[in-house]
């Protein structure tokens, strides 16, 4: 992981306490990362210039994505042979929800416009690999839609 990276720590309930769950970091410069839970890292990168993204643990392929359009942000995601779409739920919200078919699975969304928390609501039934690796996806979005939103300004 390169020194200019963005890194989100996952909380989440044990007992009556709070404790980090997992975490998740985002390269400044590259469009990779890793993920961590539970003592296990995951690499996160995008195979080629534009080939799809990949979640990858000791060599093995445990995840892929590719988004649908340059134009679009849905996301199209491969695991263990099952397929999710994690998109936008509207055009207007940062908010993203993640399917499998027509069926709503969960959604990550900012906490608040103030700070750069987001709540993950992603069900414990999913892998918790897959679920590290949709919020990787969102946070990589999000970082893309800031990033233009600053060029713009500065242009």
């Amino acid at each position: 992981m390169d020194r200019c990276a963005q890194a989100l720590v996952l909380v989440g309930l044990h007992g009556s306490r709070l404790r980090a769950v997992a975490e998740v970091n985002l390269s400044s410069w590259r469009e990779r990362g890793a993920v961590l839970a539970a003592g296990i890292e995951h690499k996160v990168f995008r195979q080629g210039f534009l080939g799809p993204f990949v979640l990858e643990q000791a060599g093995s392929v445990v995840a892929s994505a590719e988004k649908s359009s340059a134009f679009r942000k849905t996301v199209q995601i491969e695991h263990h042979g099952r397929h999710y779409t994690l998109k936008p739920r509207s055009c207007w919200r940062r908010e993203m929800v993640l399917y499998e078919g027509d069926r709503e699975l969960g959604s990550i969304a900012p906490s608040n416009w103030l700070v750069r928390d987001a709540r993950v609501s992603l069900p414990d039934d999913l892998s918790m690999a897959l679920r590290l690796f949709v919020v990787w996806l969102t946070l990589l979005l999000w970082k893309r839609d800031s990033d233009a939103g600053a060029a713009a300004a500065a242009g």
